[in-house]
Parts: structure tokens; sequence; C-alpha cells
């Protein structure tokens, strides 16, 4: 299927803007500069700006010229299923290193996410993320039995989970995600490189399958100063925004 021409100028744009082509502080090219440079409409143009600017790396518009603007590389919600897509769209490079993987039992708050018994088996595996080398964010994802299993047939230092267990057939379809603030415990300072109870933004997920089966419970822990998150949404496709509390069960089912 062809990437539509909105999101592939967009992702042109992006690539400008990370390489410096389109320096920090700088106004970008008006719109219709942009459209005789690649020949297209005002449409397009305008959306793949737009997708810019709620990931906050420009800022302007609606009659001022658009401002390259600084900040913390934005993960939008459409590559939020893998840390290695979101680094690639920036064009950084993503790393990773096992800390653990390992077949265990559920633990209780575990087997609630994933709808199975306590005590039955999961695989989990912890991993630290890096972008450019940089410790990033801490990740540690449950994966039920007939899935996680495929996961000891990977090297999971040499890159995406999400896309291995794709190309293998796993249907993972849908996510949904819940980001807080949370204080950085002893693990976390560890390997992110960070005192003990500084602030990390905390993501945690339930991936499903088509059928809405629970496949996958994971928490992620970002370094605040080096990734934040942007939600890219459009009228007529509005993406649900739910207040829940954290501390029920029901804020991730």
């Amino acid at each position: 299927m062809t990437t539509p021409l909105h999101q592939r100028l967009s992702e042109e744009f992006r690539s400008r803007i990370h390489s410096g082509d389109w320096a920090e502080g700088s106004a970008l090219p008006s719109e219709a500069a942009l459209c005789e440079e690649f020949g297209i409409s005002r449409g397009p143009v305008r959306q793949a700006l737009a997708a810019l600017k709620a990931e906050g790396l420009i800022i302007g518009g609606r009659g001022r010229q658009p401002i390259v603007q600084s900040g913390t590389p934005s993960q939008s919600f459409s590559t939020f299923m893998s840390f290695t897509e979101w680094a690639q769209s920036l064009n950084m490079t993503p790393g990773q290193k096992t800390l653990e993987i390992s077949r265990r039992p559920a633990p209780v708050e575990v087997a609630a996410k994933l709808g199975i018994a306590e005590g039955e088996p999961v695989v989990s595996i912890s991993r630290l993320r890096l972008l450019n080398d940089e410790p990033t964010m801490l990740e540690l994802s449950y994966f039920v039995a007939e899935v996680g299993r495929l996961l000891f047939d990977f090297d999971t230092d040499g890159g995406s989970i999400f896309h291995y267990l794709q190309d293998a057939g796993v249907d993972l379809y849908s996510g949904h995600h819940v980001i807080d603030a949370v204080a950085a415990a002893p693990k976390d300072a560890q390997y992110l490189g960070v005192p003990a109870g500084a602030p990390l933004l905390r993501e945690r997920r339930i991936t499903s399958s088509s059928t809405g089966r629970p496949l996958e419970y994971a928490e992620d822990r970002y370094r605040p100063e080096l990734a934040s998150f942007a939600i890219d949404n459009t009228l007529p496709q509005r993406t649900a925004l739910n207040r829940v509390s954290l501390d029920s069960r029901a804020a991730l089912v």
C-alpha cells in the first residue's frame, strides 16, 4: 500500500529538521515555495506541516511563518508500538541491550491485565533502549506464553520485537496506552543514568489482537528530557482521550 503523500512529505520535513537543513529558530519555506518545490497542491503541504506542529517540531502557522522549534524528540502515536520505528523516523540510531528474558508465572497484576489466571506462564523481557547510544528508556514487557516463546529464537539485542513478532504472523493489532509521571526507582537510576527519585515518563500499554485478546502488557520508563509524546488526530477520526484513575485496574483494560 502506497504511503499517503502528506505522510511522505512530513517524513521529508522531519528529516530536514533533524539533519539541520532547517535549523532551530529558522523560518520554514512558505507553503507556496514548498508546493512549487514538490509540484503539488497546498493540501498535502498543510497536512504535513500540521503533523510537525502536533509533534512540537515547529510553531506558528495560521498567518505566521512556521518556525523550527527546539525541544525533546516527540513520539507520535503512529509509531508508539515500535521504539525502533520512532527512532528511525527521527533519523536517529535505535539501540537496545537485553537485561533479562525469562519464562515465569504471571504475577497477579500482570495476569489481570492479560486476562489470564495468576500463575499461568508468561514470557517477560527487560531491555534498555537507546537513542544514538544515549540511554533513553527502560522497557519491561510481559507476553502471553504462545507469543513470548517466539522471542527465544530472536536476537533481542538486534532490533524491534514488535516488527519481529508481526513478521512471525502474530496479530498485534491495537494498543491502549496510559501515560503518567513516576519517580525513578533504584533500577531505573542505575540503567538510565539519573538520580534515584528523578521524574520519569511512564507509558503503560496493553497490546491486543484484532479480536480484542490481550497479548502483551508493558511498562516503559523514559527520561523526560529525551522523549515526549504527541497525538496527531483529525476531526473525522478523533483520537479518544480518557481521564482514568491510574490507581484502578480499569485504567488499562
